[in-house]
């Protein structure tokens, strides 16, 4: 006991002394193991200029003194530097779906390595299936980061949480910097970013940049029991292998990110094969021998209401949507009354209740920013969503609707001033902050509809987007106006006629728009295949029944709005518009709802327990969830 006593006094005593190398060294990148097998060690004696999409292999031109040769990744704070001469050349997998026999070791290696928790995977196995018996068949596919060419993770994060390297080319995110929104993971076809609910925040594949310095391979190629993986500069062909294919059955699109990962795959497979997992996709082969995503009808032909399942943990995002439009539309009409000659909208400036109109719309919209400030996995990190202005789509709609309210707000406080002043000085100040604010909207609204133009969920990426986000600022900001400007009328006594018909032709303008966005959209996904037609498949079965009732509250809802425009209705439209906010309202939350509920992304197929959102739901409805072992976790993002 008394050694111990003393060894703990002198360990204090060197607690802000001179570095003790015992204590203080960094950790190695990687600590190899003595006989490490040749099979775990990277190997590429010939390598290529360019690789299939035409880019250069080599990611850094060193005689051009772009970085120095002895650049450090600075892994575990060690500054070492690994040796390999392929170092700054695009690395890859390689899998051979052919030798893969489904053990999963793969995914226990890099969890292990990676200290992931069971809910979170960096790389996976699911598989496809198809044929009759006695020749039935399955392939297995083992998938994690691609590292891409271009990576959509990197130019979609707002956070600017990731960096391409130039050494192997390695996509690297920093779980530090991210906020958990999530986005990644939208954009990406893969599903390799993966968001933990319960940290808060994204973490991903690494490329196990710290084996590589040391010559070796990722932890998930050398645990493979089969040979399906492989890794190394990308197009090289590895031993004993003969294809270096972009894509098998189940794995989407290449063009989408162009990802460095080959595939070989000799075995004879069905025309047409399955997924286990819950989504309704399936992959059939075309007139090319590729095989494509199409249609799996698994919930059969039955319509059905399903009104509980519209609510998601995007709940926040569909109220933060359709409160930032409806302000913003609101707001625009407000401001442009005076110079469109709408004096019936203008006159309402003289009104006690300008002003606790406008502070309504503030906290309108600043309601909506606080719903989606919560919903990130870590609220108070929100500052960094506009760190990636030049390539993020959402950094730009943040940065537009901020610098809207911010425009709002001083909009307000002119007006506020000029009552008590009457300076006309307060009055141009005022014109310039409501210019400002109606600018800033709608670069706000231009980019919202831009971050859900994702190639990787085909569903949303059509112009059907900004006809109903736009469309919404015209129908829910003539509601929102409706409310304050008809009863202050209705108590003034005055003419309602010229505001019911304003009120109508804008809400007229809304919901033609989204109606024939609707209609265009069906159109063009009743004749398209893939993801996007299995979201409408869910939506015209799942959701058939609200769907439809959805699409009769939109007809309705113009109906009524043409029938305010034209016909001098007077004090009768009062009493159409209540109808029109009573159904208008239930339409577009419906429709925001069935937006976030139905897309389904290009992702790789699952498993029947594993990477299953059917599977997940119901563990979460029976109890499995709270086992942690079983990999599911509650909805807490």
């Amino acid at each position: 006991m008394l050694s111990i006593l003393r060894a703990v006094r002198d360990r204090l005593d060197q607690i802000g002394a001179e570095p003790d190398p015992e204590y203080d060294a960094p950790k190695p990148t990687w600590e190899k193991r003595p006989g490490e097998q040749n099979y775990a060690k990277l190997f590429d004696p010939q390598v290529q200029e360019t690789n299939r999409y035409g880019r250069k292999i080599d990611l850094l031109d060193l005689s051009a003194g772009a970085l120095p040769k002895d650049a450090s990744l600075r892994i575990n704070q060690n500054p070492a530097v690994g040796e390999n001469p392929n170092r700054y050349k695009q690395h890859g997998f390689h899998f051979t779906s052919d030798n893969c026999i489904g053990c999963h070791a793969c995914e226990a290696a890099c969890s292990e390595k990676n200290g992931n928790p069971a809910h979170i995977s960096f790389r996976s196995v699911g598989y496809v299936e198809g044929g009759t018996y006695p020749d039935y068949k399955r392939m297995n596919i083992s998938m994690a980061c691609n590292h891409c060419d271009d990576p959509v993770c990197l130019k979609g994060c707002p956070t600017r949480a990731y960096t391409k390297h130039a050494e192997y080319g390695a996509v690297l995110q920093d779980p530090d910097t991210c906020f958990g929104c999530g986005y990644c993971t939208w954009v990406c076809p893969y599903n390799a970013p993966q968001l933990d609910p319960i940290q808060g925040q994204v973490s991903k594949c690494n490329m196990c940049v710290d084996r590589l310095e040391e010559g070796l391979k990722p932890a998930c190629v050398s645990a493979c029991l089969g040979n399906a993986l492989n890794f190394g500069v990308i197009e090289n062909t590895p031993e004993n292998r003969e294809q270096v294919l972009p894509q098998i059955p189940g794995f989407p699109d290449p063009s989408i990110t162009n990802p460095n990962i080959r595939f070989q795959q000799t075995k004879s497979m069905p025309n047409e094969v399955t997924r286990t997992d819950s989504m309704p996709v399936k992959y059939a082969k075309g007139d090319d021998g590729q095989f494509r995503s199409v249609v799996d009808e698994k919930e059969g032909k039955e319509t059905a209401w399903n009104f509980a399942r519209l609510s998601s943990r995007e709940n926040p995002l569909v109220i933060f949507t359709l409160a930032t439009q409806a302000v913003i539309g609101a707001f625009i009409a407000v401001y442009l009354a005076p110079w469109l000659g709408l004096d019936s909208i203008a006159g309402f400036e003289s009104s006690l209740l300008f002003i606790p109109m406008l502070a309504v719309f503030m906290g309108l919209q600043l309601w909506g920013l606080v719903l989606s400030t919560m919903h990130l996995g870590k609220p108070f990190r929100f500052y960094r969503g506009f760190n990636n202005l030049r390539y993020s789509p959402v950094s730009r709609e943040g940065l537009g609707i901020a610098l809207f309210l911010t425009g709002l707000g001083a909009y307000t406080f002119f007006k506020l001033v000029n009552i008590w002043l009457e300076w006309g000085a307060v009055e141009v100040l005022a014109q310039l902050a409501g210019g400002f604010a109606a600018i800033a909207g709608l670069v706000g609204l231009w980019y919202m509809h831009k971050s859900y133009r994702i190639k990787a969920r085909p569903f949303w990426n059509h112009w059907q987007v900004i006809t109903s986000f736009f469309g919404t600022m015209f129908s829910l900001g003539s509601l929102l106006l409706g409310l304050f400007l008809l009863p202050v009328a209705l108590i003034n006594g005055t003419d309602i006629s010229s505001l019911i018909t304003v009120l109508g032709a804008m809400a007229l303008i809304g919901f033609a728009a989204e109606g024939l966005g609707l209609i265009a959209h069906a159109k063009y996904l009743n004749v398209e295949s893939g993801e996007g037609a299995a979201s409408h498949y869910v939506q015209c079965t799942t959701f058939g029944k609200t769907y439809a009732l959805r699409n009769g509250l939109i007809a309705a809802s113009a109906v009524l709005a043409l029938t305010m425009t034209l016909l001098p209705v007077g004090i009768a439209g009062v009493a159409l518009y209540a109808m029109l906010l009573t159904g208008g309202l239930s339409a577009l939350l419906m429709g925001r709802a069935l937006f976030y509920v139905l897309v389904i992304p290009t992702t790789m197929p699952g498993a029947f327990f594993w990477k299953n959102k059917g599977f997940e739901e119901h563990a979460r409805d029976v109890g499995l969830a709270n086992m942690p072992q079983v990999g599911v976790v509650p909805h807490l993002h």
